[in-house]
């Protein structure tokens, strides 16, 4: 009988490259609502993304704006850290599916052209989690 390929306690290429992708797609995502909520990383903060988000017709801005913020801080956090399963991933699931449709989807694909590039870069680990 052929021994297991996987052995208790090892870590296999794979898993390092599984953590390094969490670590950095739930920190940028993180960052991403950090500049929502604080102004963090030459972010507009609530002030300036609540205007933003009642131009585009999510009203009261402010409030939509300090919930997407804060979907995304904390999905990207617990994501970056391998907690609570699949919920942060829908979380940012979430976040981005309503960007993909109200912002991006217009733009085409590249993120040069405001496209859904990005938040579909955002969500791809999320969907094997």
């Amino acid at each position: 009988m052929a021994e297991s390929a996987v052995i208790c306690g090892e870590d296999t290429p794979m898993d390092i490259a599984l953590l390094i992708l969490r670590l950095v797609i739930g920190a940028s995502m993180a960052a991403h609502g950090a500049q929502k909520l604080f102004g963090w990383f030459a972010g507009p903060g609530l002030t300036g993304v609540g205007a933003w988000f009642e131009s585009i017709g999510f009203r009261p801005g402010v409030v939509f704006a300090r919930l997407a913020g804060l979907a995304e801080v904390s999905g990207g956090l617990l994501f970056a850290l391998g907690l609570l399963g699949p919920f942060p991933a829908a979380l940012m699931l979430a976040v981005m599916v309503v960007a993909i449709v109200t912002v991006h989807s217009g733009h085409g694909f590249f993120a040069s052209n405001n496209g859904i590039e990005v938040p579909v870069l955002y969500i791809s680990p999320g969907l094997w989690s």
